[in-house]
């Protein structure tokens, strides 16, 4: 359940516009009052207002001045979904939960008010309570920037509906919901969630559903490494290789894999084959300064590091190797200095999960 909840805070906690419209065909003056608007056209530009405080971060203002257009117009339409909208975006997700709820009695088509109140429950920590809320969505609503099709399927995650999990991360990309794709897929997902003994089920049957399918041998891989069994990785990134030989990615893989296994120059060699396909990218740089290390070569190790540091001064492993690269050349000064970065990097990438008020 946690890791979810961490992955959602850190991937989709958006700007609460994530489940708003737009509604920019509105004018309104940024500092207009309520009491200053013409009562014919009240209710479309408060909520407009309201809507615009909500996205640029000014939840208490717009709160504010739904309590202040309550007091004016008790039976105004909506207001309790932005209201709920505003307490969510405060992460006040239990006054959110009670605004919402209010929002669908009055209004049970109301499909933002739902998607918000499907996201606000899975945040509450009540995914079997959020299911029945979205599996009535059958379309977003305008202006929505989530899938509700996400916040479901991770829902069912935590309640250890894979299938249907499946189903929900295949309708989120159109694929069909017994194909070999949407099983690689729900693999991915289970497998980034921690699932693994289901991820591992998903991915062998979409590589029986397409031998061919391009991936699945890798996700193989990935759950085999995690699964701790190195040799198993290697024989599954070496079947993605024949299956994709252009594809940079299984060459990083494979080097970290063979390094892993202590076969050095196999891994030198698959690394030097990923950054000549995909050149931008740290990966292989970083695992070539790990495998210098490794056969004692300080030197070519830091060479490769201070390109992967050029390319991203922030990964904080590229810090720490890099530390031990000067240390091992004698730079004392410049390897205290990369190990305090590190720290520090390693420190403010760590997730901290949000309690729920």
């Amino acid at each position: 359940m946690c890791g979810s909840l961490m992955y959602l805070s850190k991937l989709l906690f958006v700007s609460v516009a994530a489940f708003g419209a737009v509604a920019a065909q509105y004018g309104f003056a940024q500092q207009a009052k309520p009491s200053e608007i013409p009562p014919s056209q009240a209710s479309s530009i408060d909520q407009a207002a309201v809507r615009k405080l909500i996205d640029r971060g000014q939840a208490k203002e717009a709160l504010r001045q739904l309590d202040i257009a309550q007091a004016q117009h008790p039976a105004m339409p909506e207001l309790d979904r932005l209201r709920g909208m505003a307490l969510y975006a405060e992460g006040d997700f239990t006054g959110a939960d009670r605004a919402l709820s209010k929002a669908l009695e009055e209004n049970g088509k109301d499909i933002e008010a739902a998607e918000y109140r499907g996201l606000t429950l899975f945040r509450l920590g009540r995914p079997a309570d959020a299911i029945p809320v979205l599996e009535g969505i059958h379309e977003w609503a305008a202006g929505t920037k989530v899938d509700p099709s996400y916040v479901l399927a991770l829902c069912y995650l935590d309640t250890r509906r894979y299938d249907d999990a499946r189903h929900a991360f295949a309708h989120q990309f159109g694929f069909q919901p017994d194909s070999a794709t949407a099983y690689l897929l729900a693999g991915r997902m289970l497998l980034r969630h921690e699932f693994v003994p289901v991820a591992e089920e998903y991915a062998k049957k979409a590589a029986e559903l397409d031998p061919k399918l391009p991936l699945s041998r890798q996700l193989l891989g990935e759950i085999a490494l995690a699964k701790q069994d190195v040799d198993e990785a290697i024989a599954e990134f070496e079947k993605e290789r024949d299956l994709n030989p252009l594809y940079g990615g299984i060459y990083d893989r494979l080097g970290d894999a063979y390094t892993r296994a202590g076969q050095y120059q196999k891994a030198l060699q698959a690394l030097q084959q990923a950054v000549l396909l995909e050149p931008n990218s740290t990966g292989p740089y970083i695992l070539l300064g790990k495998v210098m290390l490794k056969q004692q070569d300080p030197v070519s190790a830091a060479m490769y590091l201070e390109r992967a540091l050029s390319m991203d001064p922030n990964n904080y492993m590229t810090h720490s190797l890099l530390g031990q690269a000067y240390r091992a050349m004698g730079r004392i000064a410049e390897a205290s200095r990369e190990a305090e970065t590190a720290e520090k990097l390693q420190s403010a990438a760590t997730p901290r999960l949000e309690t729920p008020r």
